[in-house]
C-alpha cells in the first residue's frame, strides 16, 4: 500500500504541475522577459513561496534532520535563524537595489546588470561562467536524488536511469512550457502544503511520545551533550562560517537571485523579505527538531539512511509518512527545475546574445531560451549516469563557490569608486583559491607529476610544500569558503584603488538616477 500510495501521490502532483504548466503557457508572452521573469508581476505570496520553495530540496527534509540526529538540534541555529536573518539582510542590501536597477533597465541576470555598468561582455561572461560551473553538478544532484529515491521506492522495480531520465524528461516538459510563471505557482502550492504537513509530523510525533518535555528528556538521557550548546561538531567558528556561506551563497544562486528581479512593486519586495525569517523558522525548526528528537527515542538510522521517513514510519501512520516523504521528492524537483530555467537565461542572455549573436530578436531568444533548458537539462542527465566524482565535489561546494561572488557584487553595487579591472580581479582570485582547496589533492598530485620533468622537477617539493600551506580545507577553525570571500573583497577593493576607471564604464547606473529607501 506505501508504494502504490506514494507513487500515486508523485505522480498526482506531476499531473497536477503539468496542467498548472499548460495554464500558465497560455497566459505567457513569446518574450525572454516574460519567459525568465513572468514580466516582473509577482504578489507578496508568490515571490515569497517561489523563492522559498526553490531553495527546498533534498537537503532540508534529509541531509538537515540527518545532521540534527548525529550532532545535535543546534544546526536549527544555522539554517532556521542565521541564515534565515542573513538572507533577508542580503535581499535587501542586494536584491532591493537589483529591482531598482531591473525596473530601470530591463535586466535579467546578474552578469547583464554587472557587465552593463562596466562595459564589459568578458565581465558577464564571467560571472555567467562561474554561476553554470557551480549550477551545472547542482541540477545533476538532484538527478541523481530523484532516481536514487524512485529506484529505492519501487524496490528496484524502476531502475536509477529510468527514473532520473522520467524525471529530467518532465522537467523539459514543464520547464520549456510554463517558464517562471508556472514554476512560481507550483512553488507556492507546494510551499504551503509542505509547512502545514511538516508541522503535522511535529505535533503527530510530540502527541504519541507524551509532548516536548518528554521528547527532550529522552534525548537527555540518549545523548547529554545534544541538549546543550556547543561541541567539536558545532564550534563558533565552524557555525559562522557555514552560515554566513550558505546565506551569501544563497542570495548568488541564480534560480534565486534572478527572483531579486521579478517583484510587482516596491512594496512586494519589502514585505517578502521581512516575512522570510520568519517562513525559514517555521519549516526548519520542525524539521530538524524531528531528527534531533528522533536520537532519543530508539530510532536506528542504518549508515546511508535517513532519519526522518524512519522516524515517521514508527511514529505515524503509513499514509502520513508516504505523504511528507513524497512531498520531498516534490520539492527536489521543483528547486531543480527552477535551476534549470536559471541556466538556460544565463547562457541565452550572457554567453549567446553578447558573444554569437547581438542583434537577437526577442521571439527568436524565447526559442533559443527553450532549446537552453533541453541541452542543459539533458547534459546534466547524462552526467549523473557517468556520476564523475569531481562534478559531486562541486556540486557539494556549491554554497560557498556561489558566496565568492556576494562581496564583489555588493562592492560594486555601493562603492563608486569599483573599477573593472577591481571587481573582475576579486572574482577571478576569490575562485581561484577556492577551487584550489576543493581540489587541493588533484592540484598537489599534478605538482608531484611535475617531479618527472626534467629541470622544473626539482621545484616540485618547494611547490607542494607552499601550496598544501596556502590552501588548507580551515583556517584557524575558519572555513575556506569565508576566507576565500575575505580575499575577493580585498581585491576588489585593492586593485580599484590602484586602477582607473576604463573610458566605457557608466558607474552613474548605479547611483544617478535611481531612488532608494
Amino acid at each position: 500500500m506505501t508504494l502504490a500510495l506514494q507513487l500515486g501521490i508523485i505522480v498526482g502532483y506531476l499531473i497536477l504541475a503539468l496542467l498548472v504548466g499548460l495554464f500558465a503557457y497560455r497566459l505567457t508572452d513569446r518574450t525572454a522577459e516574460d519567459f525568465y521573469l513572468a514580466s516582473r508581476t509577482f504578489g507578496t505570496v508568490v515571490l515569497l513561496f517561489t523563492t522559498f520553495a526553490t531553495l527546498l530540496s533534498a537537503f532540508t527534509f534529509f541531509a538537515g534532520p540527518n545532521v540534527a540526529y548525529e550532532q545535535g538540534p543546534e544546526w536549527v541555529l544555522v539554517m532556521g535563524l542565521m541564515d534565515g536573518i542573513i538572507f533577508a539582510i542580503l535581499w535587501y542590501v542586494i536584491g532591493y537595489k537589483q529591482w531598482l536597477l531591473g525596473q530601470q533597465r530591463g535586466y535579467v541576470t546578474l552578469g547583464e546588470m554587472l557587465g552593463d555598468r562596466f562595459g564589459s561582455s568578458r565581465l558577464r561572461g564571467l560571472v555567467a561562467g562561474i554561476s553554470l560551473l557551480w549550477l551545472f553538478p547542482y541540477v545533476m544532484l538532484q538527478q541523481v536524488g530523484a532516481g536514487t529515491a524512485l529506484e529505492a521506492l519501487t524496490e528496484g522495480a524502476l531502475p536509477y536511469w529510468l527514473g532520473a531520465g522520467l524525471i529530467t524528461a518532465f522537467m523539459i516538459l514543464y520547464v520549456v512550457l510554463a517558464g517562471m510563471r508556472g514554476i512560481a505557482w507550483t512553488d507556492t502550492l507546494q510551499g504551503l502544503f509542505m509547512l502545514v504537513v511538516t508541522w503535522l509530523a511535529l505535533v503527530w510525533l510530540l502527541a504519541v511520545v507524551g509532548g516536548p518535555t518528554a521528547a527532550t528528556a529522552a534525548l537527555e538521557a540518549e545523548v547529554a551533550q545534544h541538549v546543550a550548546l556547543g561541541s567539536d561538531f558545532y564550534t563558533v567558528q565552524w557555525m559562522l562560517s557555514t552560515a554566513i556561506t550558505i546565506g551569501f551563497g544563497v542570495a548568488m544562486f541564480p534560480q534565486v537571485n534572478q527572483r531579486f528581479f521579478a517583484a510587482g512593486s516596491k512594496t512586494v519586495l519589502k514585505r517578502s523579505f521581512a516575512l522570510w525569517p520568519i517562513l525559514c523558522v517555521l519549516l526548519f525548526v520542525p524539521s530538524f527538531l524531528l531528527g534531533a528528537w528522533a536520537r532519543g527515542l530508539d530510532v536506528t538510522v542504518p549508515e546511508g539512511g535517513n532519519v526522518l521517513p524512519i522516524v515517521l514510519a514508527e511514529y505515524t501512520p503509513v499514509w502520513f509518512a508516504a505523504l511528507v516523504i513524497a512531498g520531498a521528492m516534490a520539492a527536489m524537483m521543483s528547486s531543480s527545475d527552477s535551476m534549470l530555467l536559471s541556466g538556460s537565461s544565463y547562457f541565452t542572455r550572457d554567453l549567446y546574445r553578447p558573444y554569437l549573436d547581438r542583434s537577437v530578436s526577442e521571439r527568436r531568444e524565447d526559442l533559443i531560451a527553450r532549446i537552453g533548458v533541453v541541452v542543459f537539462a539533458t547534459a546534466a542527465f547524462l552526467a549523473s549516469l557517468w556520476n564523475p566524482a569531481t562534478l559531486f565535489e562541486l556540486g557539494d561546494a556549491a554554497f560557498s563557490g556561489f558566496a565568492q561572488l556576494a562581496l564583489p557584487v555588493m562592492v560594486a553595487l555601493y562603492w563608486r569608486r569599483t573599477t573593472r579591472a577591481g571587481i573582475t580581479a576579486g572574482i577571478l582570485v576569490s575562485q581561484a583559491f577556492y577551487l584550489t582547496t576543493v581540489f587541493l589533492g588533484t592540484v598537489v598530485a599534478a605538482l608531484e607529476a611535475l617531479a618527472l620533468v626534467p629541470l622544473l622537477g626539482a621545484l616540485s617539493p618547494a611547490l607542494i610544500a607552499v601550496v598544501t600551506t596556502v590552501f588548507q580545507p580551515t583556517y584557524l577553525g575558519w572555513t575556506a569558503g569565508l576566507v576565500g570571500m575575505g580575499l575577493g573583497l580585498a581585491v576588489t577593493v585593492g586593485v580599484s584603488l590602484v586602477t582607473t576607471p576604463a573610458a566605457d564604464e557608466r558607474r552613474a547606473i548605479y547611483f544617478d538616477g535611481l531612488r532608494a529607501d
